[in-house]
């Protein structure tokens, strides 16, 4: 049977491992901790603004079963914070085993502490563009981190491969662009740092830059302990989900949105204020905020930080690695590599890794077959923001954006081009009047 190697097990790896799985290819998925979802394991947030018109697009597209897992495992549902509307926060306890059962029930392989260090390929031929290669295998170290040795290599061979290793480090990126390593999800000291495919391929990486020209841009949010902080904000983030906490102006320090990833929360609102929603952690959205100024805000005064640990001093650095791909997720000058999630495109968010993912995973089941690949349709938000963010990366201006459907360049879009809705059943007739009904549940092989 042909096989799909997809690198990476976020939120864009396993969509793209479900896909190809559910077009009828063999499918070996890699990742290099011991846990799927990557920061979907620290974010939880679903369904927010033009996340929900793109979440109903997926539904109505085949590619239902993770948001039904998120739906499912949702604490809060159609709640507002500021700037947000008809959010859904999901668990983020529950959601990993969730997704790691369903892989394994529909028959993909998952190879967990297994990190790709480097890729075997073959030339193909050599146009004004550079080199045309092909990827034959992929180089696998089992169980080695940093400061570890493994004689433990094997080759993992594949038809086609799909990268989705996000953009997020290594140490040395952190340290360089950031704060330096703050202990996060990702945990690169125990499984060793991210390796780029595209680039170890021959396709140079792109890297997107902040406001300021710097290099990358921090996460946007971290983790406290809930059962830190106080009984009253507890009992507020339990029954509603989000509790908005008014900063000293002392402590105001708005020049920290423009540092933020995640563009679509770099408002005033929460540079003003102490923003929590309930993810089963207490997620406090901010990239950092020292531990000493946390504890003096009223009701924080035991606060302890989750993820990542050193919350108080950092976060870490992301977007240093997006690679060139056609709007069909396909890598440029490399035969048989897809991508998806944050390594192709400057995108944010777990709706937006889970679209990326479902299209790449689909299209290397075509790419088997020899069909031609899908271009997802303008007409659909998915569509427009997979083409949209592609064109983005030609400017400098581009480069200093993030594409999300949840808010800031890209939800302003979605509004003036009359794709935001929330109104289930047109989404669907959306869907219907480009002709792709259930497009990711044909089997193909």
């Amino acid at each position: 049977m042909y096989k799909v190697v997809v690198i990476g097990g976020g939120w864009s790896g396993c969509a793209a491992a479900l896909a190809a799985r559910k077009a009828g290819a063999s499918v070996v998925l890699v990742e290099k901790t011991d846990l799927l979802l990557g920061l979907g394991n620290v974010g939880g947030i679903m369904r927010n603004n033009g996340r929900y018109t793109a979440a109903e697009e997926n539904i109505a597209l085949g590619a239902s079963e993770l948001f039904s897992i998120t739906d499912n495992c949702s604490r809060h549902r159609n709640i507002d914070f500021p700037g947000h509307k008809h959010a859904s926060l999901y668990d983020v306890m529950k959601v990993e085993p969730q997704v790691r059962r369903l892989l394994q029930e529909m028959g993909v392989e998952i190879r967990l502490v297994a990190r790709v260090i480097d890729v075997v390929t073959e030339e193909l031929n050599h146009t004004s563009e550079g080199p045309h290669k092909r990827i034959k295998g992929l180089i696998v170290t089992n169980g080695a981190g940093l400061g570890q040795r493994s004689t433990d290599l094997e080759t993992i061979e594949g038809d086609v491969f799909i990268e989705c290793t996000g953009s997020t480090g290594p140490m040395g990126n952190c340290l360089a662009y950031g704060n330096g390593c703050c202990m996060c999800i990702l945990r690169c000291p125990a499984f060793g740092p991210r390796v780029s495919i595209s680039q170890k391929a021959g396709v140079m990486d792109i890297m997107g830059m902040r406001k300021d020209g710097a290099w990358g841009a921090f996460s946007g949010s971290g983790k406290l302990e809930k059962g830190s902080l106080s009984e009253e904000i507890q009992q507020e983030l339990n029954e509603t989900g989000v509790v908005v906490i008014p900063l000293a102006e002392k402590d105001v320090a708005k020049e920290k949105l423009n540092l933020k990833v995640c563009q679509q929360y770099a408002l005033t609102e929460y540079a003003e204020n102490i923003v929590l929603l309930d993810t089963g952690y207490a997620k406090i959205m901010t990239p950092f905020f020292p531990l000493e100024k946390l504890r003096q805000v009223p009701g924080l005064e035991n606060a302890r930080y989750a993820d990542p640990y050193a919350g108080g001093k950092g976060n870490s650095i992301r977007y240093l690695s997006v690679t060139e791909r056609d709007d069909t997720m396909k890598v440029r000058r490399i035969e048989n590599l897809l991508c998806g999630g944050e390594k192709s495109g400057l995108f944010v968010g777990h709706t937006e890794a889970i679209s990326t993912g479902s299209l790449a995973g689909y299209n290397s089941a075509r790419f088997l077959k020899g069909l031609k690949p899908m271009e997802m349709p303008r007409q659909l938000a998915v569509g427009d923001l997979i083409a949209y963010a592609n064109e983005r990366l030609e400017t400098r201006e581009g480069l200093m954006n993030r594409y999300t459907f949840a808010g800031a360049e890209f939800f302003q879009r979605m509004q003036e081009q009359q794709l935001y809705s929330i109104d289930s059943e047109e989404i669907s007739r959306r869907v219907d009047r480009v002709g792709l009904r259930g497009i990711y549940q044909e089997k193909i092989i």
